[in-house]
């Protein structure tokens, strides 16, 4: 995040604000996980391809019996998914995506033929029913990494053990752009308490490591 604490600019687009170093820090943690996740606002703005991009590291989870990606999940409307995003064509790994019956029964017909698709008769998808599942598929190590809305919804749920924060060098600045946290947020009574357990200065970003108490 910049600075200020924003993802991404008033422009609400996908921007790079890592360096190369943090990027491969990233990756690194994709690829110690079962499964990364993005929400759909992500999913349909950035497109992430959400796969390990060292080789090395595909190959270390090869060796491991682990398939070379972990499993790509998307919750959310699926309405404005491109059946040819890179999320869905890119990389070996299983797609998943939970979504509700607000998404239109023609468009996850369609989606099917690409991804597992979960549709919940709730207006809310249950971040309860999504851990459950993918724990029954082998996830033990959920990757979250965004947007902010996504972010809040499990920090809320109180389902989230530790949070990295990349901090670079940037102000972005903007009431309108996207925060790490966004949702309805905290009151002081329920804010989300943290415990420092790691802190690194590379070049001039600073990688910040937190469990979360009581989480």
């Amino acid at each position: 995040m910049s600075l200020d604490g924003k993802i991404s600019t008033i422009e609400r687009r996908q921007v790079r604000i890592s360096s190369d170093r943090d990027m491969s820090r990233v990756d690194a943690l994709r690829a110690s996980s079962d499964a990364v996740l993005v929400g759909k606002n992500t999913l349909i703005t950035d497109d992430p391809k959400l796969t390990v991009k060292s080789s090395a590291l595909r190959e270390e989870r090869i060796k491991k019996g682990l398939p070379a990606n972990p499993l790509k999940v998307a919750l959310g409307c699926i309405n404005e998914l491109n059946i040819d995003s890179d999320f869905l064509n890119h990389g070996q790994a299983g797609k998943i995506l939970f979504t509700t019956s607000k998404s239109d029964n023609l468009k996850i017909d369609e989606l099917k033929t690409k991804a597992t698709v979960y549709v919940s008769s709730e207006d809310e998808i249950n971040l309860d029913y999504v851990l459950e599942t993918l724990y029954k598929l082998g996830v033990r190590r959920l990757m979250v990494e965004g947007g902010g809305r996504t972010i809040y919804r499990f920090l809320a749920a109180g389902v989230v053990d530790e949070v990295y924060v990349c901090v670079a060098p940037i102000i972005y600045g903007g009431e309108d752009a996207p925060t790490l946290v966004d949702g309805a947020g905290f009151t002081s009574d329920n804010a989300i308490k943290l415990e420092l357990f790691s802190m690194e200065k590379e070049g001039s970003e600073l990688v910040l490591k937190y469990r979360v108490l009581d989480a």
